[in-house]
């Protein structure tokens, strides 16, 4: 099967480079494809300089349109799996042979590699934890499922939800709002441990005064998707 990793990348010129090495070492049975979302640093000079494969968008997409160009292109290329992987270093490529395997075993649609199962590892900050928690809970009455880890960039998909998300994805903080719509979608979602490093380089598109238009924004958006769609 074949086997992809998207990377979007928005000013991730200082870890861009360790993040694909971290994969060619770790996770050899993967392709990768890293989406350069109209970054302002050199972070498609460094991606050319380090022949790094990646796609260069002409405007800024944010992190939805991002990924959703990954999907895009593990289609057109004949992809079986995409794995969505942050540029920041957060992520272990070592994970990504057992998503595999157990996506394979359960027969699942998505695995979500979440920090909260075992809370082993980088475990986000405090605001950020009660922020999920409030994911958690409008996930669980919406539709009945636990999801631990619902903000999670590490997510691995089969090809028909690839095929969705390639058509329709969340433009703006998609995480939480696409698990809902694929659990909607009758699609099975599984989680499974991971361990996760804290941000070294650049800073997250999440400032403190993002946050409660974030919480509001996705908590209605997640509303659209499971009852609106």
């Amino acid at each position: 099967m074949k086997k992809l990793v998207v990377i979007p990348a928005y000013n991730e010129s200082a870890s861009i480079v360790k993040t694909v090495q971290d994969i060619k070492e770790h996770a050899s049975g993967f392709d990768y494809i890293v989406i350069n979302d109209c970054s302002t640093d050199d972070t498609l000079q460094v991606c050319r300089e380090n022949d790094i494969h990646c796609l260069s968008l002409p405007v800024n997409l944010g992190i939805g349109g991002a990924v959703q160009c990954g999907y895009l292109y593990g289609i057109r290329n004949d992809y079986d799996v995409a794995v969505q992987f942050d540029g920041d270093g957060q992520h272990s490529a070592k994970y990504l042979d057992e998503m595999f395997e157990k996506m394979q075993q359960e027969q699942a649609a998505m695995i979500i590699g979440s920090r909260f199962i075992t809370n082993e590892g980088f475990q986000s900050s405090f605001m950020r934890r009660l922020g999920i928690r409030h994911f958690n809970l409008w996930i669980r009455i919406l539709t009945g499922c636990k999801i631990t880890d619902p903000t999670s960039g590490m997510r691995m998909i089969n090809r028909d939800v690839m095929k969705i998300f390639a058509e329709d994805y969340p433009k703006d903080y998609p995480e939480p709002e696409s698990v809902v719509y694929i659990i909607g979608k009758k699609k099975k979602v599984v989680e499974m441990p991971v361990l996760m490093n804290e941000r070294t380089e650049g800073v997250s598109s999440i400032s403190p005064k993002k946050s409660i238009y974030y919480m509001v924004k996705v908590t209605i958006a997640m509303m659209i998707a499971r009852f609106g769609k």
